[in-house]
């Protein structure tokens, strides 16, 4: 028997990594290849390592090394040295955060909001900021750069991450007032959708997509809307597309990703979340789902022994966006690359053959008593104990709902 084992590196969230692994545990030995595989999940400590130290792990689900940089550095070594699978990987994200996702997908054709990154506001910690500053960086006009980007705009960091220092402007007193406090942050001006008709967040795991309808201005429970005809279908599937050219072109394997739509036209504006969101509280009737991508996108990567790729190849991409194509035609051949990039042929047969039982395991957790423990627990650390009725009435009947639909689904 094979043994792989699922490493999870961790930070404040205990929802989903139950989840997680009371499905590994569920699903049982996997047949694939002539032999059986023996997957388990384990939660990963920080500790020293050598650099010569051989990992146990296969595959490694980080929530963790995008801003603690110890296991980071960890990740680093054993993807470069032992080829451990990383969901996601350290070094694309490191080098291609949000400034350099919209460039990217600008020269791709698509729909960027006009954009403009604009220098700092306050010196930098660096001895060599004031010669430098002083000598080479030339005088400019914050409001007529705004005026060119266009009112209202947003105000936002160059490397995102979780609405930090994100601002709406929309007039000449608010630029300067979100400018100044913005302190030592790298900031774009980016021109807002004004009067946009839906907000779609994408949560990409391997070749799995989900669209969902976002409601930003809503308390988190009520983010997600349960709504399945809220795109046509042409604009459905290009937000798929969208979503998955992103992932297979920066190698983001576990990511969302942000898209306005207004008159049918799709304009990405935030795609490099480098920690998804994926609670219970937050994702409720989507959960499962989630979980159950997950499950199967990491399972297929240990066993199959799929190698990863750690770097960005821009060039087939590229020679796409390039040509005088139509958008309609990149957008298929960027389809094209993307299913080619995550095996969709080998990964559905997989899944067929390997883990048929899965979708009916998962329904059946998830009408358990089991899972219920995870929500009653989530809502009890979640929220004061006054809500706690409320919350687990409404996060039941959503996760209820579901199971319902999915059953419908499986006849």
């Amino acid at each position: 028997m094979s043994e792989h084992l699922i490493g999870l590196l961790l930070g404040a969230e205990e929802d989903w990594p139950r989840a997680f692994e009371e499905l590994v545990h569920r699903m049982g030995p996997v047949r694939y290849g002539g032999e059986t595989h023996d997957v388990r999940a384990e939660r990963l400590t920080i500790e020293p390592f050598n650099l010569r130290s051989t990992p146990r792990t296969d595959l490694v689900i980080d929530r963790l090394a995008h801003w603690y940089y110890h296991p980071r550095e960890w990740l680093k070594k054993v993807a470069l040295m032992d080829d451990v699978y990383l969901l996601n990987s350290p070094f694309t994200f490191q080098s291609m955060e949000k400034h350099s996702a919209y460039c990217a997908l600008m020269r791709l054709g698509m729909h960027v909001p006009e954009t403009v990154l604009v220098p700092y506001k306050n010196p930098l910690d660096n001895v060599r900021w004031a010669y430098t500053s002083g000598r080479y960086n030339a005088p400019f006009d914050l409001a007529a750069v705004a005026r060119d980007v266009g009112y209202p705009m947003f105000m936002k960091p160059f490397d995102g991450g979780a609405w930090r220092g994100v601002s709406m402007v929309r007039d000449e007193a608010e630029l300067h007032r979100s400018y100044d406090e913005s302190g030592e942050m790298l900031m774009h001006l980016q021109a807002a959708v004004d009067g946009f008709e839906v907000f779609a967040r994408a949560l990409t795991i391997g070749p799995e997509t989900m669209v969902m309808n976002f409601r930003p201005d809503q308390p988190m429970h009520e983010r997600y809307a349960v709504s399945h005809d809220f795109l046509s279908p042409a604009v459905g599937a290009e937000t798929r597309t969208i979503a998955q050219t992103v992932n297979a072109f920066f190698r983001w394997e576990f990511n969302s990703c942000e898209m306005l739509v207004k008159d049918g036209v799709v304009y990405p504006i935030d795609y490099a979340n480098a920690c998804p969101d994926v609670a219970v509280t937050s994702l409720h009737y989507y959960f499962p789902w989630a979980m159950k991508s997950l499950l199967k996108w990491s399972v297929y990567c240990a066993v199959s022994g799929r190698r990863a790729r750690t770097q960005v190849d821009t060039g087939p991409w590229f020679d796409i966006a390039d040509t005088d194509a139509s958008y309609d035609a990149k957008l298929a051949d960027y389809q094209r690359l993307s299913d080619d990039y995550f095996e969709v042929e080998k990964y559905r047969d997989f899944v067929g053959t390997a883990l048929p039982h899965v979708d009916e395991m998962v329904l059946e957790w998830v009408t358990s008593p089991s899972f219920d423990a995870i929500l009653v627990d989530t809502v009890r650390s979640t929220y004061p104990p006054h809500e706690h009725e409320r919350f687990l009435a409404h996060f039941r009947g959503l996760t209820g709902l579901w199971a319902r639909d999915e059953a419908a689904l499986a006849g």
